[in-house]
């Protein structure tokens, strides 16, 4: 009709279909990003809610155990906010301070590096406060840019709140949710595969996020510990900083490890070689012991795809992209070894009935 072949033309369809569905993935991927960080945050609490709801009197549905659960992590959160958060915020404004004495034209003190690295220590510094002599003018009329962009991310910490009332839905009715979604799949042959697909996601996610949580607080009280022992400067601001960024793969450690020593030079700290020997032995302990057993069977990625999955999803979506980019390619590779099992299972069936039907 019309001379239209309607192969081609479902063909066609199908391509508009998908890339506006790409397209509109991307327009909402912020707010993707925040229900996909509040289904991570509630397969974190997942065990602990499980294990008091087991405990309980029978009851109807999860609401006390999450009260309950909720209860703790709001204590928990105002007594470390109150031991430490005071002590995070007086070192920061020191350091602050120290930063900015350092970086003044006029300012001949040196970074207490080992001597082999004095005179590229002293090269940088040179540096980077000529560039502040040059510009000068130009960071006076950027500082209102600056403090209007740091006003909005702190508008931004709605978001705090906004995570854990999704999470709280996402453990109240995901189990619902899954059913009904399992449910929708008449063939028992794939539904058992959705079935075992789901249950894989629950294990493998809860898994992460409890490896990743459990290896952010090793490194931090470690440090923590570490530094106060060794009188490194500003050792609670610098174990605080190392949590958060033990979440992101490769880039994370890197990063601390370079703001640690950085930090420790601009405090004065004369011990830098010991400091250097420490994070390079605790690097090795964590990614080679501690890891590979907190890290489920799933997480077993070879370190080159993790390598290109952290530079890849940074370069797409920034750090939100690097955070993601391994539990996407675990989730990747147990989909397609269970779609894969399904696909032998369904031939096996296949040919059994063929056989019963000769």
């Amino acid at each position: 009709m019309l001379g239209i072949d309607p192969r081609a033309a479902r063909a066609t369809w199908t391509v508009i279909v998908v890339a506006l569905l790409c397209l509109v993935i991307y327009s909402i991927r912020q707010t993707l990003f925040i229900f996909v960080i509040a289904l991570l945050f509630a397969y974190l609490l997942l065990p602990l809610v499980d294990f008091i709801d087991r405990v309980l009197p029978l009851t109807r549905s999860r609401g006390p155990a999450l009260a309950i659960v909720y209860t703790l992590l709001v204590a928990v959160l105002i007594v470390v906010g109150i031991e430490i958060g005071s002590q995070v915020t007086e070192q920061a404004k020191n350091l602050a301070q120290r930063v900015t004495e350092y970086l003044k034209p006029d300012q001949v003190q040196k970074l207490p590096l080992p001597q082999p690295l004095q005179p590229m220590a002293d090269r940088i510094l040179n540096g980077v406060r000529s560039e502040v002599q040059q510009h000068y003018q130009q960071i006076l009329e950027k500082l209102p840019q600056t403090a209007m962009r740091a006003v909005g991310a702190a508008a931004n910490l709605i978001f705090i709140v906004i995570v854990p009332i999704l999470s709280f839905f996402f453990l109240k009715d995901g189990r619902a949710l899954q059913r009904y979604v399992v449910g929708q799949v008449d063939d028992d042959v794939n539904r058992g595969i959705l079935r075992e697909i789901a249950g894989d996601l629950n294990v493998l996610l809860a898994q992460y996020m409890r490896a990743l949580v459990l290896l952010g607080l090793a490194a931090s009280v470690t440090y923590g510990i570490f530094f106060s022992a060794l009188g490194v400067p500003y050792a609670i601001l610098l174990a605080v900083i190392a949590f958060p960024l033990e979440f992101i793969p490769m880039l994370g450690p890197l990063i601390s490890a370079g703001t640690i020593i950085l930090v420790a030079a601009f405090g004065g700290f004369h011990h830098m070689l010991a400091l250097i020997v420490f994070l390079a032995v605790y690097r090795i302990i964590q990614d080679y012991v501690i890891s590979p057993h907190l890290m489920s069977a799933g997480m077993e990625l070879h370190p080159l795809l993790v390598i290109f999955g952290v530079f890849a999803g940074e370069q797409m979506a920034g750090v939100p992209g690097a955070f993601l980019s391994v539990p996407v390619m675990a989730v990747l590779r147990m989909l397609y070894q269970r779609l894969e099992r399904g696909r032998v299972r369904t031939e096996i069936v296949s040919k059994e009935a063929v056989e019963v039907d000769k």
